[in-house]
């Protein structure tokens, strides 16, 4: 039998690769201790820091971490019961280039400082298709992203969804944002430059294959100057996740 979500909440509480502090709690600090610090105070050392926003249960941020030792991995989502199972993996193989932080995304630029973020992957987000301000590639996002990502620093973002993919094509396109690598059929691809986004599946991902949707990939430097503007298209919706959740979840137990 698996582990309840008090008993999950009490592991991370105790796992010392997780940082918790949701915003109720960083409002009562003032500041975030880490900020700024994370190289010298949680990794002790100086290689470059990757994020995962939105990481779910960790897999993909595990990963990164495993393939490429030369960096250092954080993933960041709110919901602890699922990033549990990535954070007891990370700690019972003593990886020492990983690490947790349970927060809000909208409030991610509080806990980094200038240029302390080389990456930034985006695995899989919610596409929000009904607004455009929570969608994690908007430019309230990206200017967000700004504030700590080192200038023409890396975003990734990995996604079955045609309408976010297609969201992000077109908000780069309005800012004279050239993609450095875009595919809208990742699996079909076999360069170099696309193996990091390949060797990885998700649990999720896997799901979004066995159901015959492509998965789309891009990655950007995000330069530092100049006013971002929105897209002003329409976007065709994903038709499939007009479903709702209760029939979702039969469709995944048939697969």
């Amino acid at each position: 039998m698996g582990k309840g979500k008090l008993a999950k909440f009490a592991d991370m509480a105790a796992n010392p690769l997780v940082i918790e502090c949701p915003f109720a709690v960083l409002q009562q600090q003032g500041t975030f201790a880490l900020r700024g610090r994370w190289n010298a105070d949680f990794f002790h050392n100086d290689k470059p820091i990757v994020l995962e926003l939105g990481c779910g249960r960790g897999e993909y941020t595990i990963g990164l971490a495993k393939s490429a030792k030369e960096k250092n991995y954080i993933g960041v989502d709110i919901k602890g019961a699922r990033m549990w199972t990535g954070a007891e993996e990370a700690l019972r193989e003593g990886m020492t280039n990983v690490g947790f932080l349970r927060t809000g995304i909208e409030f991610i630029d509080h806990f980094f400082a200038a240029g302390e973020v080389s990456e930034i992957w985006l695995t899989f987000s919610d596409p929000q298709m009904k607004k455009a301000s929570k969608r994690l590639t908007s430019t309230g996002f990206l200017n967000r992203y700004r504030r700590f990502l080192k200038d023409g620093g890396t975003v990734h973002v990995k996604t079955d969804s045609n309408f976010l993919f297609t969201y992000t094509e077109e908000l780069l396109r309005a800012n004279g944002i050239s993609p450095l690598i875009h595919t809208r059929n990742l699996y079909a691809e076999t360069g170099e430059d696309t193996l990091s986004a390949r060797s990885i599946q998700t649990y999720y991902e896997s799901m979004w294959r066995a159901r015959g949707i492509d998965i789309k990939y891009l990655s950007f430097a995000l330069p530092q100057t100049g006013e971002l503007q929105e897209p002003d298209i329409e976007i065709e919706l994903d038709e499939y996740r007009s479903y709702s959740r209760q029939k979702r979840s039969s469709l995944e137990k048939t697969k």
